[in-house]
């Protein structure tokens, strides 16, 4: 009982001499803590305001945000340490030996964000617009950091990888996607009336784009027929639907005014 009362009062003079030598130490390094705290989330809520003031894109500008909060933090804590006399070196040591391995596991990941920070900086396209990517063509729903989603006119979600869209050829039509196509006509019938009827029967339509004019032409003199080019801009979303309500209309239009659309044909002659 005697022993136990002398491990008692041994361990209340060690805390008390404890508190006594390093009380200030520990109360600095709380009062830092905090203060970084503060600070840092004062300073997250000064940036997110000065982006939105600024209309910068918000998930750049929560990333943005978030990186500087955490920075301002994890200073304030490795101050706070020191103030402990705790030797921070091989907790820096570590803390880069765990990044690097981080970064080595997902470093596939890691290209995606840094792609997708430099598409919100750089803005090749926006939500609404109409791109092709390697090989894929879609409306763009929605830019993350990691992926962009695109929109088809079957409803299917794509999800591109940004890396993906760094580096590659990307065709930005925006809201309207082009249709080309070629109709051909007799030699016997008059081209300017085949070329007028073709434009009328497309601009019927209600779904074609506005602002980028249909453009008609002829494109090429082949074997059998004068081919005429025909190019005109249609919603994505709309985009094979709209296409086939006007090649009907074209086809109605030319028999109407009575414009052949020939077949290949081969004159045989047999010498004896």
């Amino acid at each position: 009982m005697e022993q136990q009362i002398a491990y008692v009062h041994q361990f209340y003079f060690k805390a008390i001499d404890f508190i006594a030598n390093y009380s200030f130490q520990i109360i600095g390094a709380l009062i830092i803590v905090l203060i970084g705290w503060f600070v840092s989330k004062y300073v997250y809520t000064q940036l997110l305001k000065f982006f939105e003031e600024h209309d910068f894109d918000r998930t750049l500008s929560r990333f943005v945000a978030n990186g500087v909060r955490i920075l301002i933090f994890g200073a304030m804590f490795v101050v706070a340490i020191g103030k402990l006399g705790i030797s921070i070196a091989p907790f820096i040591a570590a803390v880069g030996a765990i990044f690097l391995t981080a970064g080595l596991a997902i470093q596939g990941s890691v290209a995606n964000f840094a792609a997708g920070v430099s598409l919100v900086i750089s803005r090749p396209f926006k939500i609404g617009d109409t791109i092709s990517v390697n090989n894929v063509y879609g409306e763009v729903e929605e830019i993350k950091l990691a992926y962009t989603t695109l929109r088809t006119e079957d409803e299917e979600l794509i999800t591109v990888p940004n890396k993906n869209m760094i580096g590659e050829i990307l065709i930005n039509s925006f809201r309207y996607r082009v249709v080309e196509s070629i109709i051909g006509i007799s030699y016997n019938d008059d081209a300017e009336t085949a070329i007028q009827t073709i434009k009328n029967a497309i601009e019927e339509s209600n779904k074609i784009s506005k602002e980028n004019l249909p453009i008609v032409g002829i494109e090429n003199f082949g074997e059998s027929s004068v081919e005429i080019g025909v190019r005109y801009w249609v919603p994505t979303r709309n985009f094979f639907k709209t296409k086939y309500e006007i090649n009907m209309g074209i086809y109605k239009a030319l028999n109407d005014a009575r414009i052949t659309i020939p077949f290949p044909q081969r004159e045989v002659h047999i010498r004896r």
